[in-house]
């Protein structure tokens, strides 16, 4: 019997939901960072196995704030939560639940049939899953504790027994992608991605809620120094980029940049080894930096970049 199903991933920012479904997936789906809300579109990662088909949707860590940015990303975890037939809430055992679980919570009052709930952390110190455990007999009463799982993320430990309860929920139904596939991101998306993950571990304080990566050109190049005699469908390629990291002031480009240009290329090394890995062609990167002005109040980009 093939078992398929979407599996909306949810829980307040850093509790590791993007870290979950990249172990899950076996693959690099979704960018991880110690920034809180990394994460600012529905990203999918795909598992298949004998017993069939998952397709995690990863979402924004669901934050309380009136700001327009921060709805657009609720807007997206909303989105996945009514497309999608499974939901997995993600908790940390290391933080105590607060407003911010409540509402979590109070979204998924509605979903406790289809929802399978994973306290990941387990191996930290200070984690406390029973709190995390009465905070859920309190707040989701029927939710069973038969789908309650302890994982680590870090130490690989609880997944599968939490694969297993999620594909006994699915229901039956064909794969809707191919077996080899682990995510059906395009690649503009991919290496933006990659790129702002980069400049994300490089950048301080506010500065990276306030960029945005546009890939503005792809082209395969045939690699230099090869045999013009060769036919061009079997010379060797290059993925040309160019990429810009767009800032909300002019005055943070310099920051971006840093002195004597460093910054800016350590970001595009790191960026492009990463990228190197992940696609066929060796990668060749022009990366820039430009201003945007106040970007994340403009409808027409955060339609761009929140999706």
């Amino acid at each position: 019997m093939n078992k398929a199903a979407f599996v909306a991933i949810v829980g307040r920012p850093s509790v590791g939901k993007s870290t979950l479904v990249n172990l899950i997936c076996g693959q690099k789906v979704a960018i991880v960072s110690v920034v809180p809300q990394t994460t600012r579109n529905a990203v999918r990662g795909i598992l298949t196995r004998p017993e069939g088909q998952l397709v995690f949707v990863d979402t924004p860590g669901r934050h309380v704030s009136e700001r327009k940015f921060n709805k657009k990303l609720m807007d997206i975890s909303d989105r996945a939560l009514e497309d999608s037939e499974l939901v997995l809430y993600v908790l940390d055992a290391s933080r105590l639940p607060g407003p911010e679980e409540e509402a979590v919570a109070e979204r998924l009052k509605n979903l406790q049939d289809r929802t399978v709930v994973a306290i990941n952390k387990i191996d930290i110190t200070t984690a406390d899953a029973e709190k995390n455990k009465t905070f859920l007999a309190e707040h989701l009463p029927d939710l069973p504790t038969s789908r309650c799982f302890e994982i680590s993320c870090l130490e690989k430990s609880g997944i599968d027994t939490l694969l297993a309860a999620l594909f006994e929920m699915a229901g039956e139904g064909e794969a809707l992608y191919p077996g080899e596939y682990y995510t059906d991101q395009e690649m503009p998306f991919r290496i933006s991605e990659i790129i702002r993950e980069k400049a994300m571990s490089r950048l301080r304080e506010e500065l990276p809620h306030s960029i945005y990566v546009e890939v503005a050109d792809l082209e395969l190049r045939d690699a230099p120094g090869q045999d013009p005699s060769v036919p061009p469908d079997s010379r060797k390629k290059r993925l040309w980029v160019r990429a810009f990291i767009i800032t909300e002031r002019e005055s943070q480009k310099g920051m971006i940049v840093g002195k004597g240009g460093e910054r800016i290329k350590a970001i595009g090394q790191a960026a492009r080894k990463e990228l190197n890995s992940i696609f066929e062609w060796r990668v060749e990167l022009d990366l820039r930096v430009k201003t945007g002005k106040d970007w994340r109040h403009k409808d027409h980009i955060l339609r761009k970049v929140i999706s």
